[in-house]
């Protein structure tokens, strides 16, 4: 089963999805190639006279009244592009009192008139396998969204750039080819809304800020890259499976792992990742749409299963990643929607970004 597949497909990609394949390694097998550029937004909100936004996190006991201590349920997505995803998930959160972490790909806020200034090992300049930010009002929008989910406290980490994936994708890289794509991101963030204005423009947010990574596909060589994110001054890694229990910190670097669940009523593994649910249900197949209600509430169960395991296990983390997707009939995006509804007011719950996560942590466990 693969590992993670790529950024939601628009109605029109730019080039067909391959079979996923598994890798050379039976349990951590690869994902599928990737979509087109997110779609441009209709509205071009003004970022005139606007800075960076700044990081806020919360804070909280490290007990609760019945003396354990609080089960953080973290919900994550890569990619961060598409403008209607981002209003959903944005409204999905306040309403549940939750903040989430959005991995953003460097791309989306870069225009494709300057994507030779990307220069990704083994790869042509300007290679990007998901496409740049469009024209140039769904960068100014893209970025004017930035800004305000980081006031509203979410938090923004680094999916890197390309999505490369596969035999020839960033499992090849070395660290200092890791600490190139590393810079390529930052410069994305702060000079791409300027160059596809046409005039200054403030980046949305400091790309210092940026303290965590899930790489593309959970792929690449996890001492490379680790090294190159303890140098950059990075505190978490978001991209190596692992299982329900609490993190562990190594050489620096929190590992927050995509966790590995039962499908509900299959018996079947699969990890806390909307590609892989999809995956383990149809092989990554769109189902029949009347197929949709009795799927989703398949995923909804398995959300709560695994809930369940936490409190049962001394309340360790839940980690749940997914994608701006809309796959098979958006099974996936409205079980989850559905999750956080329930699941964030319950009264041992908090539902937090990774770095409110890592603050915890530190303060607590660390």
């Amino acid at each position: 089963m693969p590992l993670e597949g790529a950024p939601s497909p628009s109605s029109t990609p730019t080039k067909p999805r391959p079979t996923p394949r598994p890798s050379a390694t039976p349990s951590t097998p690869h994902s599928p190639s990737l979509p087109p550029t997110p779609p441009t937004p209709t509205a071009k909100p003004s970022t005139k006279g606007e800075k960076a936004a700044a990081p806020v996190t919360r804070s909280f006991p490290a007990r609760l009244a019945d003396g354990k201590p609080p089960l953080f349920v973290v919900v994550s997505f890569d990619g961060a592009g598409d403008l209607a995803l981002w209003a959903r998930w944005r409204a999905v959160a306040k309403q549940a009192d939750a903040r989430m972490t959005f991995f953003l790909s460097g791309p989306y806020l870069y225009p494709s008139a300057r994507r030779t200034d990307y220069k990704p090992p083994y790869k042509k300049p300007g290679a990007s396998d998901i496409g740049w930010g469009g024209d140039p009002g769904a960068i100014e929008a893209r970025t004017a969204v930035l800004r305000q989910a980081i006031a509203e406290g979410h938090e923004i980490g680094t999916h890197a750039n390309g999505h490369f994936c596969g035999q020839t994708g960033v499992g090849r890289w070395t660290t200092a080819q890791w600490t190139a794509e590393l810079q390529s991101f930052d410069q994305m963030v702060r000079t791409g809304p300027t160059l596809a204005a046409g005039k200054p423009v403030a980046a949305p947010f400091d790309p210092a800020t940026v303290k965590g990574m899930r790489t593309p596909c959970l792929e690449g060589n996890r001492p490379a890259y680790r090294q190159a994110m303890v140098q950059r001054g990075m505190l978490y890694d978001a991209s190596e499976p692992g299982v329900i229990a609490w993190p562990t910190k190594s050489g620096g670097l929190w590992n927050f792992p995509l966790q590995s669940v039962e499908l509900a009523g299959t018996g079947k593994s699969t990890l806390t990742m909307d590609y892989n649910l999809w995956f383990t249900q149809t092989g990554a197949r769109t189902a029949p749409i009347a197929q949709a209600p009795v799927l989703k509430a398949q995923v909804l169960a398995t959300y709560r299963q695994a809930l369940a395991k936490s409190r049962a296990n001394g309340n360790p983390p839940l980690f749940l990643g997914n994608h701006f997707n809309r796959w098979n009939n958006s099974v996936y995006s409205d079980a989850l929607t559905s999750f956080v509804a329930e699941t964030c007011k319950q009264p041992d719950v908090r539902c937090v970004s990774n770095m409110e996560l890592v603050s915890w942590l530190t303060k607590y466990r660390g």
